[in-house]
C-alpha cells in the first residue's frame, strides 16, 4: 500500500463558515423501483459542470441525516454532491415483494451503482469526475459500487464499518450469536418480515439500537424523516457480508478517516494491509462514531480531507 501524506492544505477549504446551498430532487429508476434523491449545488451555481460526490450513509439511515450533513460539506468546497434514499427505506419504493426496512448489502450496493449512472447524466455534473463517499456501514457498499466502475474516479470513506468474520462475531455474541441471529433472519423472511424499532433509548428491550445517542436524540438523527425501523429478515445478509476481507477488489485511489474511539478500527487496518493502491489514512483522536456523523467540528475534518483527495484528481 502507497501512502500518502496529507499537508497542511487539508484544512484549505473548511475553516470558514459554510455558505448555503442549492439542493433539487430527483428521481430516478433501480430493478423496477422509484429512489428518492437530492442533487446538491453551491449557492453560487453558475451552471458548469462540477466535479460531483455520491455520498451514502450509516445502516437504517436516510438521506437527511448524515449524507446531507457532508453534502452540503462538499457543496460548501464547490462540488455538486448527490444523496438518496436506498429501496426500501425513507422515500423510496420498496424492495421485491414489498419488504422494507431490510439492510441488504446486495441491494444497497446496487442501488449505488445505479444512482452513480443516473448522477452521470445530470446537466450539471463532471461525468469524468465522480466520486463516492460512503460513511460507516454504506463504506463497503460503496466500495463494492466503485470497484471496476469506470465513471468513478475516487473513493472515501468515513468512520467506516468494515468488518468479516471476526469483527462479526466480536460484536454479535460469539458464534452462537451469530447463529441465533441468523436464525432469526430465516424465520422473519418466512414470515415475510418482522419489523422492530431501530434505536431506543439504553437499555430498552426489542430494539435494534438499545443505547440512545445519535439515533434516538431528536436533534441529531431522530428526525420526522428517520424510518426508525429494522427488519430482521436483514440479519444474514448483514452478519455474513465480510468487506475489510476483499480489499482487493478496489482500483480507486482511496481517502479513509476514522479514530480509535470510533466503530471497529481494526476493520480499517485490516482492509488497508490489504489494499495495495493509493491510500491516505486520517486517524483523528477522540472521535466517536455517531460525532462523525454530525459533530460540526468532525465532520468539517472528515471532509476537508476527503475533498482534498477528490480535488487532487480535478483536471479536466
Amino acid at each position: 500500500m502507497k501512502t500518502i501524506a496529507l499537508s497542511a492544505s487539508a484544512m484549505l477549504m473548511a475553516s470558514t463558515a459554510l455558505a448555503d446551498v442549492q439542493t433539487r430532487a430527483v428521481t430516478f429508476e433501480n430493478e423496477g423501483a422509484t429512489l428518492h434523491g437530492t442533487l446538491y449545488l453551491p449557492e453560487e451555481y453558475d451552471g458548469a459542470k462540477l466535479p460531483t460526490v455520491v455520498v451514502t450513509g450509516a445502516w437504517t439511515s436516510v438521506q437527511e441525516q448524515m449524507p446531507a450533513n457532508y453534502a452540503r460539506q462538499m457543496a460548501g468546497r464547490g462540488f455538486a454532491a448527490f444523496t438518496f434514499d436506498f429501496r426500501g427505506w425513507g422515500k423510496s419504493g420498496d424492495l421485491p415483494q414489498h419488504v422494507r426496512f431490510v439492510e441488504s448489502p446486495e441491494a444497497k450496493t446496487s442501488d449505488i451503482r445505479q444512482a452513480i449512472q443516473f448522477v452521470s447524466t445530470l446537466p450539471e455534473v463532471h461525468s469524468a469526475q465522480i466520486h463516492g463517499l460512503g460513511i460507516c456501514a454504506s463504506a463497503g457498499y460503496m466500495v463494492d459500487a466503485v470497484s471496476g466502475n469506470p465513471l468513478v474516479k475516487r473513493l472515501g470513506l468515513v468512520a467506516p464499518w468494515l468488518q468479516n468474520e471476526e469483527i462479526v462475531e466480536t460484536v454479535y455474541g460469539g458464534k452462537e450469536g451469530v447463529a441465533g441471529l441468523i436464525e432469526v433472519s430465516h424465520a422473519a423472511e418466512a414470515a415475510g418480515g418482522q419489523v422492530i424499532p431501530a434505536a431506543g433509548p439504553e437499555g430498552a428491550e426489542g430494539v435494534l439500537m438499545p443505547i440512545g445517542g445519535y439515533y434516538y436524540e431528536a436533534d441529531r438523527g431522530a428526525i420526522p424523516e428517520y424510518d426508525n425501523k429494522w427488519n430482521n429478515a436483514g440479519w444474514e445478509g448483514w452478519l455474513t457480508y465480510h468487506p475489510a476481507d476483499n480489499p482487493q477488489r478496489l482500483d480507486k485511489p482511496l481517502a479513509i478517516v476514522h479514530s480509535e474511539s470510533a466503530a471497529i478500527p481494526q476493520g480499517v487496518r485490516t482492509f488497508l494491509a490489504g489494499f495495495a493502491g493509493e491510500a491516505t489514512a486520517k486517524w483523528l483522536e477522540d472521535v466517536t462514531q455517531f460525532d462523525f456523523y454530525d459533530n460540526p467540528e468532525d465532520v468539517t475534518r472528515a471532509a476537508d480531507v476527503v475533498a482534498e483527495h477528490f480535488l487532487s484528481n480535478s483536471e479536466s
